[in-house]
């Protein structure tokens, strides 16, 4: 018996200290546990609305009611694109990143990252314009490319022949090309002029053979230059004046060559630029719509529930949805690789789809404008 109680003592010590181990990890976990998520929050309207210090959105109401179902704390952190949110959940300075977040295969890609079951199938849209062409938009034809390059095209070959002709006819001919050289280029392309027009009034012809070779050759040519110059002039005013009224954007083809304007760093310029539209780059959706009103641009692409919110909220505004969608996008949540949140977040979302409670959060936003709400817990 005198041996036991020296033997149990370690036995004693041992268990005391894997109980305070124990309780010692239980409290920390309670620790981690407790700190709130770290949401990093980035986009636009309707998906992502900042009013002081309130955030709400559709994309915003989705997180949140998971976040409630699960009891879990958060905390929104604004970003300043959506680049950056991912960049950052990548990095673990973030836990996830909300907001209108497309999934592509470039994002898929990325390491440290997952992307949880869509939660919202968007549209890529077009607005345009309703408003009608102001003067020099209805003059701007005629002032173009293919006016401009059509009349200097037109001169070049006014003045050579003009050169052509007075220098075979300056000597024999005087009376008709002058031996002065302005004076003689200026009735030499006169008789070019009134030869390509077909016009001939006679007040000037050559005499020489040369001259006259020269001539009969201009002629020809004359012909066959002014009909493809009125063919080619023709086709570019019937589409530029067609543009100006109608419906000049009706399907996703007639965006070739058309100036567009699309939000720099967003999956609105991979389309524009598949569809081979005139891009200019802005730097938010309101400096394209004010490109757009200022007869800048002729449409604006970018997600169409954003867009129809814009239109929702400005009804005033003299612009429309064109009657067609570029492309189908899903959004999802972004996560770190490995997150415990991964399967509840993938049930939830598939759950609230099913239930259609999804679809009432979006409608609620896009169909009408909900009264801003008081700041909850993780706003």
């Amino acid at each position: 018996m005198p041996l036991v109680v020296p033997t149990a003592r370690p036995f004693v010590r041992l268990a005391l200290g894997l109980a305070g181990l124990v309780v010692a990890s239980t409290g920390f976990c309670i620790k981690v546990q407790a700190q709130p998520l770290r949401v990093g929050v980035s986009g636009s309207a309707p998906f992502v609305i900042r009013e002081g210090d309130v955030t709400q959105g559709i994309s915003i109401d989705v997180w949140r009611d998971f976040a409630s179902s699960e009891g879990l704390p958060y905390k929104l952190i604004p970003q300043t694109s959506t680049a950056a949110s991912i960049k950052n959940v990548a990095n673990g300075e973030l836990d996830v990143a909300i907001g209108p977040i497309s999934i592509t295969s470039d994002r898929l890609m990325i390491d440290g990252i997952e992307f949880t079951q869509p939660y919202y199938i968007s549209h890529v849209g077009l607005l345009v314009s309703e408003r009608s062409p102001g003067l020099w938009r209805r003059l701007r034809p005629f002032f173009g490319w293919a006016a401009l390059s059509s009349a200097g095209v037109l001169l070049i070959c006014l003045f050579v022949v003009g050169n052509l002709i007075w220098l075979t006819e300056h000597r024999k001919n005087p009376e008709h090309f002058p031996r002065h050289y302005i004076r003689g280029i200026g009735n030499g392309m006169w008789f070019a002029l009134v030869t390509l027009t077909t016009v001939g009034y006679g007040d000037r012809a050559p005499v020489t053979g040369i001259g006259r070779w020269i001539s009969g050759v201009w002629m020809v040519v004359s012909l066959i230059a002014v009909s493809s110059i009125t063919a080619g002039l023709a086709s570019a005013f019937t589409i530029s004046l067609a543009q100006l009224g109608g419906e000049p954007l009706s399907e996703p083809a007639d965006l070739r060559g058309v100036p567009i304007a699309a939000v720099r760093g967003t999956t609105s310029v991979k389309w524009g630029n598949h569809y081979e539209a005139r891009l200019t780059q802005t730097d938010s959706l309101e400096d394209a719509i004010a490109l757009l009103e200022a007869e800048g641009v002729q449409g604006v692409i970018f997600d169409r529930p954003a867009l129809k919110y814009h239109l929702l909220q400005n009804p005033g505004a003299r612009q429309k949805l064109a009657p067609f969608s570029l492309a189908t996008e899903p959004y999802g949540i972004v996560i770190q690789s490995g997150s415990a949140l991964e399967r509840p977040l993938d049930v939830a979302l598939v759950r609230m789809q099913r239930q259609g409670l999804t679809g009432e959060i979006a409608d609620r936003w896009i169909e009408s404008i909900p009264s801003q709400r008081e700041p909850i817990e993780g706003s």
